[in-house]
């Protein structure tokens, strides 16, 4: 959520910095609602201060021996007019909030300017795709060859966007996941979580997915309990109504979970094989920081991710998403992105967001500078470390051989019980 002072201070500043994202703010709507707030709000404390004038007025008055009987009388008629002053300035704030929530993040400055992902930025390449002198299989065609992949009885148990994976290419998913764990742990510091897969409408709203997001969510029928969008929701929601002291920073979690997403949006997009499906694993990196911290903090966490990728030798780029690609809680992404041969372009494979404080204000995170200071909220920020599916999309892809066998990169031969090549030469 934003910080009201933003919005009180300058809030057509605020319309024209959301406008880069293509959301519309409309300043004087909230200009006028904010002036009726403060006009209720100043009654209600003329009164409470005129009735708490008056109640010493009485104790006084009870000390002398004197009748305090019309003093009270209007006391009570105080009272009555505080409490009418005190349920109108609820109503005023539950129609700002109502109202707040749905407005995104500010954008940072550094953000480019665009409508769509053809207007993001391309910061940095690394890695050469393969030159390869024979036409390259997709995954789907690769897994299917050797039985490895089934979607066809996936779609038959669960409809369209679900897989199976058998045999090596199951113990391949694994195998990624495993490393990428044990990378983000052993090497950059993060703290594993085991985290439920199923939260409440509250923790989505702190992360922003709700309201705006909801029919991209599967939720319980008759419950307000969903299943997790992505191991983001849990691991920031630990930070709820909590107080860190300054030695606990940064704060550094890691969880590995499934991910359920309904792609209501992602009609006829992706419908072959393992880039968007409803149910995927990833492992997600979650950081808290102090404010001024934040801006390394990013550079650093898009940093873990695409250590994974050089890892497995996977040709990437990085890009800065412009403002009308943004998503809804961040102030500043970078997207990595890999290079897929079937495609012969770059698909995105992790999102580096820093939100700042506007996931912090939602879930009130906060920490504590100095012995003795006030707590101030922390900045927040996420990354996928990576998604799992299309690390595997991504590794079937680039290292095929002519015969449609797959090499299997060499820091993954730990998790693989001697298997170094999926399928066979023909």
């Amino acid at each position: 959520m934003l910080d009201p002072k933003v919005l009180r201070a300058d809030p057509r500043a605020v319309a024209e910095n959301l406008a880069r994202r293509g959301f519309v703010f409309d300043a004087a709507a909230y200009a006028e609602l904010e002036a009726e707030r403060k006009a209720v709000q100043s009654a209600a404390e003329s009164l409470q201060a005129q009735r708490n004038t008056l109640s010493r007025r009485i104790g006084e008055a009870r000390q002398q021996g004197e009748n305090a009987a019309e003093l009270m009388a209007q006391v009570s008629e105080l009272g009555d007019q505080l409490k009418s002053r005190q349920a109108a300035l609820a109503s005023i704030r539950q129609k700002l909030d109502a109202w707040l929530v749905g407005v995104p993040n500010l954008l940072d400055s550094e953000v480019p300017d665009g409508k769509d992902p053809k207007d993001n930025l391309e910061l940095r390449r690394w890695g050469e795709p393969a030159d390869l002198d024979f036409e390259p299989l997709d995954h789907v065609q690769l897994g299917e060859r050797w039985g490895l992949i089934d979607t066809q009885q996936a779609a038959a148990m669960s409809g369209a966007r679900f897989s199976v994976l058998q045999g090596e290419l199951a113990l391949l998913h694994r195998a990624l996941t495993q490393f990428m764990l044990d990378v983000h742990t052993r090497r950059h510091g993060y703290q594993e979580c085991y985290v439920p897969y199923l939260v409440n409408a509250a923790s989505l709203e702190g992360t922003g997915q709700l309201p705006k997001f909801r029919e991209d969510l599967f939720a319980l029928d008759g419950e307000e309990h969903f299943l997790i969008p992505t191991a983001e929701v849990p691991l920031t929601n630990l930070l709820r109504d909590t107080i860190l002291e300054a030695p606990d920073l940064p704060w550094k979690k890691l969880a590995h979970t499934p991910c359920f997403r309904a792609e209501a949006g992602s009609y006829g997009m992706d419908t072959r094989g393992l880039i968007r499906q409803h149910q995927f694993e990833k492992v997600e990196l979650v950081l808290a920081v102090r404010p001024e911290e934040s801006e390394a903090a990013l550079e650093e966490l898009t940093l873990h991710a695409e250590a994974i990728l050089k890892e497995l030798g996977l040709p990437y780029r990085v890009v800065s998403l412009c403002g009308g690609d943004m998503g809804f809680a961040a102030a500043r992404t970078y997207d990595l992105e890999v290079w897929l041969p079937s495609q012969k372009t770059y698909r995105e494979i992790s999102s580096c967001s820093n939100f700042r404080d506007f996931q912090a204000r939602r879930v009130k995170a906060r920490f504590r500078p100095g012995p003795g200071e006030a707590p101030q909220l922390l900045h927040t920020l996420n990354g996928s470390g990576l998604a799992v599916g299309r690390t595997l999309v991504a590794v079937l892809e680039n290292r095929q051989c002519e015969d449609g066998s797959v090499r299997i990169p060499e820091c993954l031969e730990p998790w693989m019980d001697g298997v170094t090549r999926l399928g066979a030469a023909e």
